[in-house]
């Protein structure tokens, strides 16, 4: 067990931002956990249960906000998500970084809670490349689309509460810079 304390790395952005590929890339390092989240949304083509998220029913869900077992938790796009408190506690003072995918209402729950936390914001190249990219993907239908893009805006308001914002214009670029940023890759000379 590390005698230092590992971080919590907050990544958050609109939809089809490119957030789940970095905490995917940035998950690969030795030392950095992810935090898998329960939902109750039904599970996305290719996804799995207790990797991807926790899929639980709305009534599993309500008792564990009950039983306090949520770091955080929000309703996002009408259906719940929340960060399970005891993996992300382990991870943390076992000395490992560890990477939650949460939303914007989730992060400003965490801001005040006396955890190490590194908070970075993905935002797309600009509003047509982000829905380009949402419909690439295939896996909503056309209301479900039109939702998301609906509260774009909204979540892109929050960009400047986060301590670093970050620019999915090109990924490895991206990626590069979040690395220098967690300290993970040293800037070249």
């Amino acid at each position: 067990m590390s005698s230092e304390r590992g971080r919590l790395i907050v990544v958050s952005g609109p939809t089809a931002s490119g957030k789940s590929t970095l905490w995917r890339r940035l998950i690969k390092r030795d030392g950095v956990d992810f935090s898998v989240s329960a939902t109750t949304r039904d599970p996305r083509r290719g996804e799995v249960d207790g990797q991807d998220y926790h899929f639980v029913s709305d009534q599993k869900f309500q008792e564990w906000v009950k039983q306090g077992a949520f770091l955080e938790w929000a309703e996002v796009h009408g259906k719940c998500y929340g960060t399970l408190r005891e993996h992300v506690l382990c991870s943390i003072d076992s000395g490992n970084d560890i990477v939650l995918e949460i939303d914007v209402q989730g992060t400003r729950q965490l801001v005040d809670c006396d955890l190490p936390l590194v908070t970075l914001f993905v935002t797309p190249p600009s509003r047509e490349v982000l829905e380009q990219r949402l419909r690439d993907r295939g896996t909503e239908t056309e209301e479900q689309i039109q939702r998301r893009l609906s509260i774009v805006e909204q979540e892109m308001s929050f960009a400047s509460d986060y301590q670093y914002q970050v620019v999915n214009d090109d990924f490895d670029r991206m990626e590069a810079e979040v690395e220098l940023i967690l300290g993970y890759r040293k800037e070249a000379c």
